[in-house]
Formats: C-alpha cells, structure tokens, sequence
C-alpha cells in the first residue's frame, strides 16, 4: 500500500488565507477558488454556509470554487443523487502519480494550511496571542483521506461522474485527466469508510513546532530517503526539520510496513 501526501485547500496564492479548526475540532479544508460551477454558498458547517465563514475570516476572492477532493456529502447544502467521494487530478500532478505507480488500495492523506478559530458576538475569528503554539499559529495538518478503489481515466466514464469538477469539458478531454473514487470501506478497518474528514488531533500536525508552517517534524516516513521523487531539504536546520520547497501538490512515500501503520495511525 503506498502512501501519498496530497496539499489541497487554501493557501497565499489560492485564497489567500488558511482553513479553520472550530473550536469543536472540525477542519474544512476551503476548496480553491476557481471558474468551477460550485459556489462556497453551496457548502456549509453547522449550517453555516462557507460564504459567511470566509467573510468573517476576511477573503477578498470570488465565490466560485473546486470541490475537489470531495470526501464528504454532509457539507454540501444540496446532496447529489448518486455521489460518490472521489479526487481528481490532471497534468503533471497526474503524471507523477502514474508514474510512481499509484494502483488500488492505495492512500491519499491530504493536508493544508489551518488554524485555530473561535467565534465571537456572531462572527468567526482567527485565534491570536494565547501562548500556544498550536492556537495561534498557521499549520499544516492531515484533514483528510481516500482509499483507491477505482481509477477513472476514459473521458466517457470520467462524464459519467457529472458532478465531480474534473468531469466538465474543459478538463475532461485533457489525455493526463483522472480521478480517483474511493474504496467503499477501508481495506484495513472495514468500520470506516474509504474517503472521509478528519478531526484535529496534534498527531495530525505535520508543521514542526515554533518552526513556519511548511517546515515539518522530523520523520523517517517522509524524510529524503523515503520519498518517491528527487527532493531537497530546505529547511534552515535540516537536523530538526523538513522542508520540501516548491510549488507540489502530490509526495508519494516509499513503500514500508512502517509508512503503512504510520497512515493507519493518522486515519485512526
């Protein structure tokens, strides 16, 4: 089972600010702003349509968006007949993954940039100034993960899956176009499903504490020599932390017992 690390979700050139954590420990990774027919008027938490939630957190972008990877019907306002969660690539994001051989049964853990938020007089507000790292500082957690159970790559089926963004027309004659649907139930723990959100837990945080939120923990799964392209540690002390410059979105990690029951574990 391979494992890749998927960046997906707000950041300073999509968007422009960082995804929340509720004081409930919800995460919604903020779908990118796009020419997509989906709108954050569309998608809500705790009834609250992510409109309202990026005017109080102050975005200055449009309101149409990507919905994609979309893990879960709840925070859609109007559910679809027939969805399925699913992820779609195109590209050189696609090329990479079919070149390291993503197949079946492998695991996307996609992450992003969050931080803490809580609510006052009505309104949502970042959390500034408490003297915990993990409260008042930008991070990069694991919010969520898909199981392949299928991949789609013939423009006729891909349009069988009307609802998905990767399916309109722009994208859909693309040769690198693909998307990936979920498995119906984990393969290793058949009580979960196969695509699905993730609560904030501080085993999910990747950022290395009082470092920037790209510079990550030290960690054999992901270090140098267990990643599946040609990286540099760039961060400004590579003895305590990893950071992999760039603009990339997808990080597939060598195959190991270890990676497996690290991923096991972020899922848990």
């Amino acid at each position: 089972m391979k494992v890749i690390l998927s960046r997906k979700g707000f950041d300073s050139a999509n968007g422009g600010i960082v995804s929340p954590i509720f004081e409930d420990g919800t995460m919604i990774s903020f779908p990118i702003p796009s020419y997509d027919k989906n709108t954050y008027e569309e998608l809500q938490y705790d009834g609250i349509p992510y409109s309202e939630i990026l005017a109080d957190l102050n975005y200055k972008g449009g309101m149409h968006c990507h919905v994609d990877p979309d893990l879960d019907q709840s925070r859609r306002i109007n559910k679809i007949e027939g969805w399925e969660p699913a992820f779609g690539q195109i590209d050189s994001s696609a090329s990479y993954l079919k070149n390291i051989g993503i197949e079946i049964g492998d695991i996307f853990l996609f992450f992003g940039n969050f931080h803490q938020v809580k609510k006052e007089d009505g309104h949502y507000k970042y959390i500034r100034r408490t003297g915990d790292f993990y409260k008042d500082k930008d991070l990069q957690v694991i919010w969520g993960y898909l199981q392949v159970g299928e991949i789609v790559d013939d423009p006729k089926d891909i349009g069988a899956i009307s609802w998905h963004p990767h399916a309109c027309e722009k994208r859909r004659w693309n040769s690198t176009n693909v998307i990936f649907k979920a498995t119906k139930r984990l393969s290793f723990d058949e009580s979960k499903p196969g695509a699905g959100l993730l609560q904030f837990d501080k085993k999910r945080v990747l950022t290395l504490e009082n470092a920037n939120k790209a510079t990550w923990k030290m960690n054999t799964i992901y270090d140098l020599d267990h990643v599946l392209s040609s990286r540099k540690n760039s961060a400004k002390d590579p003895s305590t932390g990893i950071y992999y410059a760039g603009i990339w979105q997808e990080l597939g990690l060598k195959e190991s017992e270890e990676c497996s029951n690290w991923a096991i574990s972020m899922i848990e």
